[in-house]
C-alpha cells in the first residue's frame, strides 16, 4: 500500500510541475501579445491609415487590432463607389447559381480577402448584447467626428436589432454573424467617407 500512495504522490507533483509549466507558457505568450500590441500602436501613429483606425474603432467590435486589419487590407474604401463591391471584396456575398429565370443563393463566395473577412466576424459575434456604449468604447469615441460618431451608433441600434431578429427566426449562428458582419463592412464604409487617410 505505501508504494501505490508514493506513486499517487509522484504523479501528483509532476501533473502540478506541467501545470504550472503551463501557466507560465501563458503568462510569457501574454506577455509577447502585449508588446507587440505595444509595437503595433507605435507604428501605426505614423502610419497615413492611423485617422481611419481611429475612426473605424467608433464601431462595437472594432478593437484596435480589427480596425488596424480592416484598415491595412482594404485599404481607403473610398475606392469603393457603394458597399457592395466592398462586401464581395471581403467574400461576403452569397454565390449565386443562374439559369434563365431561375436564381439559387448558394453560402457565402468567401472568395474575398480572409484576414478582412474573419476579423469582421469575429467583430460581428459582439452585437449578439444590446445595444449600449460600454466604458471601453466611450473612450474610443472621445475626439471623433460626430459624423462617426451617429454612423457607429446607427450602425450599432440596427446590428443588435437584426442579430436577435435572425436568431429568432432559427437562423444559425454562423449564419447569423455572417450577416452581421457584412452590413458591419457597409457602416464601416460609411465612416471612411467621413474620414480620409492622412
Amino acid at each position: 500500500m505505501p508504494d501505490v500512495v508514493h506513486e499517487a504522490v509522484h504523479d501528483l507533483v509532476r501533473t502540478r510541475e506541467a501545470f504550472q509549466e503551463k501557466i507560465d507558457a501563458i503568462e510569457d505568450a501574454a506577455q509577447r501579445l502585449r508588446r507587440l500590441d505595444e509595437q503595433l500602436r507605435a507604428i501605426v501613429l505614423t502610419w497615413s491609415m492611423a485617422p481611419l483606425v481611429e475612426a473605424y474603432q467608433a464601431m462595437r467590435g472594432a478593437s484596435f487590432l480589427v480596425a488596424v486589419i480592416f484598415a491595412a487590407e482594404v485599404g481607403d474604401v473610398r475606392r469603393f463607389d457603394n458597399p457592395p463591391p466592398l462586401m464581395a471584396f471581403l467574400g461576403l456575398v452569397p454565390g449565386e447559381r443562374s439559369t434563365g429565370d431561375t436564381v439559387r443563393r448558394s453560402s457565402l463566395t468567401l472568395a474575398g480577402n480572409r484576414r478582412a473577412r474573419r476579423a469582421l466576424v469575429e467583430a460581428a459575434w459582439t452585437y449578439r448584447y444590446p445595444a449600449r456604449v460600454s466604458e471601453a468604447l466611450r473612450v474610443r469615441l472621445e475626439g471623433l467626428p460626430k459624423a462617426v460618431r451617429d454612423i457607429a451608433w446607427k450602425a450599432q441600434i440596427r446590428l443588435c436589432a437584426r442579430y436577435r431578429r435572425l436568431n429568432a427566426a432559427g437562423k444559425k449562428p454562423p449564419v447569423v454573424v455572417a450577416a452581421i458582419a457584412r452590413e458591419m463592412a457597409a457602416f464601416l464604409w460609411a465612416i471612411g467617407q467621413e474620414v480620409a487617410p492622412s
